[in-house]
């Protein structure tokens, strides 16, 4: 009887894609068309390349085994794939193109990516509820990752490593952010959206310490441990009322805690009422920490005085996600309306790449959840989340179009890539 249920979800599945991928050729098909009218009123013509990719009824992709009924989905990438997007692309022309003040910036739209091809995919089921994140952890051998229901679970992909660490952590509210500590793959932060930060040790399998918030900022949004130093940063905020998940954020609250005394150690300065911050990143010595805000601002501080250093607009609306470059002469910031903008640090202000993302991360996407991105270990593909059911690969520095991860059934929340191998996680709402 089970064996028959499953068999019947997977068939459903399998054709639920099916249908998704040819929505997705008839929308490009739909915006061509409209695309090719507007080229005709003004004179100019575009010369776009359409190619449709899409997946066997067997439940084949590529050369990678692929199963559609993925919750939390991890493939390993074909290197190959991107060269030979990259020839093939470099002859295309542009579709869309947007004017900087300063610059000229090539924003390009991509109508249609081809599907990666990747060389394994594994899956996993144990959620019953959306996924919010999931991330590797320091060394890649495990993988945590959480649901709105306010469970994270402890996994492994890689049968030939130990499932010692695996787990299943209840913690009573949605979570909203997980980091690992970056020195090893014990300690495991969680926090939840009632102000709740716990500290979770995967060797013992235990909470080792139950932080909150203050009761003004109740809301915890993201958390991130240094490199270096025993501290991690908590971006917590205030509740409002809204439609979208930006509008339920109110004001922010920057705090540094010690991992040792789990105390609090200072609060980085914001201003007087600052917007809600909703990205954190360190830099790779844990000097400086950089954080995007819901007013469209990027605020860099020096962790070691404790003060905000610079700061610059960078989107006309919220941003969503932020990340420094593999450099670190540069940062990535990822805005609700959809464009991804590369920010040089030597000429603060100015914008070294971008990408126009708004398919994939379309305004309304944002009322359920933030999107984010997601940088490889050699700083060169950089992945994004999605309102669909497949998610965007950009190649950074590269005018060629991406690529497109292999299909869920429901939009992609979470993104993460492997801290040393090519292969990347993506977290869905099935």
């Amino acid at each position: 009887m089970i064996k028959c249920l499953k068999s019947d979800i997977k068939q459903l599945n399998n054709k639920l894609s099916e249908l998704q991928a040819l929505l997705e050729v008839k929308e490009v098909e739909l915006s061509l068309l409209r695309r090719s009218g507007n080229s005709i009123d003004s004179g100019h013509k575009n010369l776009l390349k359409i190619t449709t990719a899409g997946s066997s009824a067997d439940g084949q992709a590529s050369s990678g085994v692929y199963e559609e009924s993925s919750t939390s989905s991890i493939q390993g990438v074909d290197s190959h794939t991107l060269s030979s997007v990259k020839s093939r692309d470099e002859k295309l022309c542009d579709s869309s193109w947007m004017s900087n003040a300063e610059n000229e910036q090539i924003l390009v739209t991509e109508e249609d990516f081809p599907e990666v091809k990747v060389d394994f995919q594994e899956t996993f089921l144990g959620h019953n509820s959306s996924i919010s994140s999931c991330r590797f952890s320091a060394s890649g051998s495990n993988i945590a990752s959480s649901s709105t229901d306010g469970t994270v679970r402890i996994w492994t992909y890689d049968s030939s490593t130990p499932s010692s660490k695996n787990a299943t952590i209840y913690c009573g509210a949605e979570v909203r952010a997980l980091s690992w500590e970056c020195r090893s793959d014990r300690l495991l932060l969680i926090g939840t959206a009632n102000g709740g930060i716990k500290a979770w040790n995967a060797d013992a399998k235990r909470v080792v310490c139950d932080l909150s918030t203050s009761k003004d900022f109740p809301s915890v949004l993201d958390l991130k441990c240094s490199p270096v130093d025993p501290v991690f940063v908590s971006a917590a905020a205030s509740r409002w009322h809204g439609s979208t998940i930006f509008d339920r954020t109110g004001f922010a609250s920057l705090t540094v805690w010690h991992m040792k005394t789990w105390k609090p150690l200072t609060v980085l300065p914001l201003g007087e009422d600052p917007p809600a911050i909703t990205s954190l990143c360190f830099n790779h010595n844990g000097k400086i920490l950089a954080a995007s805000a819901t007013d469209g601002m990027i605020h860099m501080f020096d962790m070691s005085a404790g003060l905000q250093i610079t700061g610059w607009p960078a989107h006309d609306s919220p941003v969503s996600s932020v990340l420094f470059g593999p450099a670190e002469t540069s940062i990535f910031s990822l805005g609700s309306d959809g464009k991804i903008f590369e920010w040089s640090l030597h000429n603060q202000g100015q914008i070294i790449w971008s990408r126009d993302c708004s398919r994939f991360c379309n305004p309304e996407s944002f009322n359920k959840h933030m999107h984010e991105v997601a940088l490889d270990s050699n700083g060169k593909r950089l992945l994004a989340s999605s309102g669909l059911v497949r998610a965007p690969i950009y190649q950074v520095q590269g005018h060629e179009r991406g690529l497109r991860t292999l299909p869920h059934t429901a939009p992609i929340t979470s993104v993460d890539w492997h801290p040393t191998r090519p292969i990347y996680v993506t977290g869905s709402e099935d």
